[in-house]
């Protein structure tokens, strides 16, 4: 999916390669009433709650500290990444380098992050209140997480030289994908992840080599982070905002996806215009941006559906505004949030 496709020049901030959050999680939009896929009206059985198996996960991949090869397939596609990850109880840090197309180097210390673009000479730096973990739940204002999913527990398998309990996590409506998560046995950290539209595997992020507590250090990494010479350093700013500020609201919920942030980010030599908003929604799992900007006639041809992998966009003009929703979510539930925004002034 392409940047000019999306026709947002700031829309690759949410398009980041899934190294960066290890997932999210989605093919045809039904049509007419949204309905449970037959896959998810299997029977789900666990011992432990899929709180507890996501929350296991969720703090394995907050304290641990590795180092290795991920790989990301969706369809003939495949990209990989070198990943060193530490944390000292108070801060993460992490470096993720890519190693299939455009050379590429996010490092990130908790919310801070910036990315060097060696080709170009250029480096990004953002803030990220996110810290893009897999699962998201705890960024949820109430943990619902389980009034729309199940979890199912089946054998165990070796990832990387790594034995891993596999449990699949199965959505109970057609607004969102599943996944078959392994996790590693001893500490519950992620080692590889499938997202899935009922049986057919979307995208599966997985680690070809792993070495668990390595001895990453984060004072080097820090330095790295500083180290900008030779490169132009931009600093594109996203202000905090609430939709109701900028003038919209929604008809009515979509269900599961509940409200987390709302940016504005003010025109730029990039993305010429006035302020452009990004709303982000999430149900604990999968999360959705909505991004609305003034409509340009020159830019925005052509109403659409895309897909690449599991991340799903859908572009729709509302009047004077042109919105795109993006996600790793079926097209149905793109489409339930964009029909139900509306322009309040």
């Amino acid at each position: 999916m392409t940047q000019q496709a999306l026709s947002l020049p700031w829309v690759f901030s949410f398009q980041r390669p899934r190294l960066r959050r290890w997932v999210s999680v989605a093919l045809v939009a039904l049509a007419g009433t949204v309905g449970a896929s037959t896959w998810a009206q299997a029977p789900a059985t666990s011992a432990r709650s899929l709180t507890e198996w996501l929350t296991r996960m969720h703090e394995a991949s907050r304290e641990m500290a590795y180092v290795g090869t991920l790989v990301v397939s969706a369809g003939t596609d495949m990209s990989a990444s070198r990943i060193w990850h530490v944390c000292d109880g108070r801060q993460q840090m992490e470096r993720v380098e890519t190693l299939t197309g455009v050379p590429r180097t996010t490092i990130r210390r908790n919310n801070e992050v910036i990315t060097f673009i060696p080709e170009s000479k250029t480096a990004w730096v953002e803030k990220r209140e996110s810290l893009g973990l897999f699962p998201e739940l705890l960024r949820t204002p109430s943990n619902t997480i389980a009034e729309f999913y199940a979890v199912n527990e089946r054998d165990t398998e070796r990832v990387a030289g790594h034995l891993a309990d596999v449990v699949d996590i199965v959505p109970k409506d057609g607004l969102r994908f599943g996944y078959r998560i392994w996790a590693e046995k001893k500490t519950g950290l992620v080692v590889k992840l499938q997202t899935l539209d009922q049986d057919k595997v979307l995208e599966q992020v997985a680690f070809s080599e792993l070495q668990m507590d390595a001895p990453v250090r984060m004072d080097k990494l820090a330095k790295q982070m500083k180290d900008t010479r030779g490169y132009e350093v931009h600093r594109p700013v996203m202000k905090k905002t609430t939709p109701e500020a900028q003038g919209w609201r929604l008809k009515e919920p979509v269900p599961g996806f509940a409200s987390m942030n709302c940016y504005v980010r003010e025109g730029t030599q990039i993305a010429p215009a006035e302020a452009s908003v990004q709303w982000v929604f999430s149900d604990g799992l999968a999360s959705v941006s909505l991004f609305i900007e003034p409509f340009d006639s020159q830019r925005h041809t052509q109403e659409q559906v895309i897909a690449a992998g599991a991340t799903h966009s859908l572009t729709r003009r509302m009047g004077e505004h042109w919105v795109t929703a993006i996600g790793e979510v079926p097209p149905t539930a793109l489409r339930r949030l964009v029909l139900a925004l509306e322009r309040t002034r």
